[in-house]
């Protein structure tokens, strides 16, 4: 005791002396670092107690005491992990509010509910059983310096980062530098890096993520992404799960090895009381994302698995997005249906008008995009999707991953088809019109006013781009080529400007269960040849197809019974891979024919055409070069064009309308 007592004189001598240095107490692995200009009076208590700026220390617990010329920078823990081991060094005016406990490389700082100020840890280091734990009601933020901590046997939490304060707590990677983040295979932990409120990622650092129990990373609140790199490397859930909103801004975000989704983003779970009322994902801002800048890319493998999956909204304004999925369908044994794989689904609505997408899904049943309501793109959008699944087939007791049978007449919660693009939802209402047909309400669709979308399907029931509400288009570039439909509406489809190139293999180009109505723009429809038009619309319910402006190139004839207020002509025959113009007053659009397609062919453009076969074309390249516009053509010889109505009689190209 004396000699804790002479060494305690000593510093505190010192500390009188030279006001510029610093108080160091070291209690086991915890340096206090307490600076002169700070210190005041301090109190010693029965010969046992030392007070240091409202910190308590028992004198028997202090290992060493000694003065420096240490710089203090406030608010701030530093964690030095090492082996087995670890140190801490704490910042003398915060140390009165933490609690600090520690196993070897498991490391937990619980603050105090009355700190008022943000605290920085600073975590570095390497250890192959470690951890770092901390709690409390303030913000925080950890700043990660060339850290690689796996947590091998979980003391405080599996979890390698835990922080379990409910606020906003700022990740930040330090420039130039990696940190390695690995957690436990057991332990209740909801990710290898978890925090109960928000994350901020910042800085220009690289994190690496393993996650062997759940998810990589966890949020209970929102998480963003500026600048930083973020490479979840595996995880037995998620790639990256949060409740509320996903915001990237820039950066990159890289996501594979994963056994679920690449990012999810959930409505926060806010029960009130007995009522079971969650909250609304308009009102709380719950559920969406948004990505506004950098680099996302995600390959995920698991079954029904997700890219980027949210419950709320999806907004695109920017970045670069590139998803690819290869897992199979599966059956819900709860829903009763099958589930499939998507490179980006929303539950609500998705909105792009910028950035470039790239979407590939190779799983049987697989789709590039989906949302339950209002799919919206425009801009300067730029989308590339492509399926090469088969249609998947689950009744709950057969499985197909590659069905080739008629699914006409089977239940369509059964079967999972790989499309491009779906949105909207069709509602049956369980009321019936006076025919005895089903009457349905629609919610959501498509709108596309601009941007460059690019789809290709190749498996059976594979549409292009399916609404299952209304479809309307009025400006971009959009080039489908399709197994099914290249473009289906389940109400009525419109388009009034821009340029849609839509390809079918087996089925209708452009393909409307409600009215059609080609009002501007520039079509180029191809339908499979047999029954299938390029153009149909749903005669059998008295809807009809109006062709009213534009220019319009039809390999496949029209649907029966068009109404044509602008005049179409037709050529019964035309020539497969072989370029052709139409010219128009002054306007020359050059096009490709396919190599399969319908027989009759059926053009329309704002004033008299003329059309040639043959052609050497040059000019603005468009529908992926199967075009140009305007374009400059030479040689050709010219095809006789008769009047079309699309009114009398034979099949549904309309070829008794001639």
């Amino acid at each position: 005791m004396k000699k804790i007592l002479a060494i305690l004189i000593a510093c505190v001598a010192t500390i009188g002396y030279l006001s510029a240095q610093t108080l160091n107490i070291r209690v086991d692995n915890v340096t206090y670092l307490f600076p002169a200009t700070q210190t005041g009076v301090m109190p010693y208590s029965d010969g046992t107690t030392l007070e240091v700026m409202g910190k308590s220390f028992a004198l028997t617990d202090i290992d060493e005491m000694y003065v420096d010329q240490t710089a203090v920078t406030d608010n701030a823990v530093d964690v030095v992990f090492d082996g087995s081991s670890s140190a801490l060094t704490v910042a003398g005016n915060v140390a009165k509010h933490l609690t600090i406990s520690h196993n070897g490389a498991h490391v937990s700082v619980v603050q105090s509910s009355d700190l008022a100020q943000e605290i920085t840890y600073t975590l570095s280091g390497t250890s192959s059983d470690g951890e770092f734990y901390t709690e409390g009601a303030y913000k925080t933020t950890l700043q990660l310096n060339a850290l690689t901590l796996t947590n091998s046997t979980p003391v405080y939490s599996g979890a390698a980062i835990h922080v379990q304060n409910s606020k906003r707590i700022n990740i930040k990677l330090n420039e130039g530098t990696i940190s390695t983040l690995t957690d436990a295979a057991t332990g209740s932990q909801k990710g290898c890096l978890y925090a109960k409120g928000h994350i901020e990622f910042k800085q220009k650092g690289t994190l690496n993520v393993y996650g062997n129990k759940k998810h990589a990373i966890k949020a209970g609140e929102y998480i963003s992404v500026k600048n930083a790199t973020i490479n979840v490397l595996s995880a037995a859930g998620d790639g990256i799960n949060c409740e509320q909103y996903f915001l990237m801004e820039s950066g990159n975000v890289n996501i594979s090895g994963v056994s679920d989704d690449g990012i999810q983003c959930d409505i926060e779970d806010t029960t009130v009381g007995s009522t079971g009322q969650t909250t609304d994902h308009e009102d709380e801002d719950s559920g969406n994302m948004y990505i506004s800048g950098g680099t996302i890319s995600i390959s995920v493998t698991a079954l029904a698995a997700k890219g980027i999956k949210a419950q709320g909204d999806i907004y695109v304004t920017g970045g670069s997005v590139n998803v690819s999925t290869s897992g199979n369908g599966i059956w819900d044994a709860t829903d009763l249906e099958t589930k499939a794989s998507c490179a980006i689904s929303a539950d609500a609505n998705i909105n792009i008008s910028a950035g470039t997408l790239t979407l590939n899904s190779s799983g049987s049943g697989g789709k590039g995009m989906k949302c339950d309501s209002l799919l919206t793109i425009g801009g300067e959008a730029v989308i590339d999707i492509t399926t090469t699944g088969g249609l998947y087939y689950n009744n709950g007791s057969n499985e197909y991953t590659n069905y080739t049978g008629n699914t006409d007449w089977i239940d369509n919660s059964y079967y999972s088809a790989p499309k491009g693009i779906k949105a909207g939802t069709k509602v049956d209402t369980g009321e019936t019109d006076y025919r005895g047909n089903i009457i349905y309400n629609y919610r959501g669709g498509i709108v596309i006013s601009g941007g460059s979308i690019t789809v290709s399907t190749s498996g059976k029931n594979g549409e292009g781009i399916e609404s299952k509400s209304t479809m309307t288009i009025s400006g971009g570039e959009i080039i489908v080529d399709a197994y099914d439909d290249a473009l289906n509406a389940a109400s009525d489809l419109t388009i009034s400007d821009g340029m849609v190139y839509a390809r079918a293999r087996n089925n209708d180009g452009i393909d409307s269960n409600g009215n059609c109505y080609i009002q501007g723009g520039l079509v180029y429809a191809i339908g499979a040849s047999g029954a299938e038009v390029a153009i149909d619309a749903n005669s059998e319910e008295q809807k009809k197809l109006y062709v009213s402006g534009g220019t319009l190139v039809a390999l496949g004839g029209l649907e029966r019974g068009a109404s044509l207020t602008q005049s179409c002509y037709s050529t019964r025959s035309w020539s497969q891979n072989t370029w052709y113009s139409l010219t128009y007053g002054s306007n020359v659009l050059a096009f490709r024919t396919p190599d399969s397609g319908g027989s009759t062919m059926v053009v329309s453009a704002p004033s008299t055409p003329s059309l040639k076969k043959g052609v050497t074309a040059s000019g603005t390249a468009i529908f992926g070069g199967e075009g140009y516009y305007p374009a400059t053509c030479t040689g050709g010889s010219t095809v006789q064009l008769s009047n079309y109505s699309g009114n009398g009689g034979g099949g549904p190209g309309g070829f008794g309308g001639w």
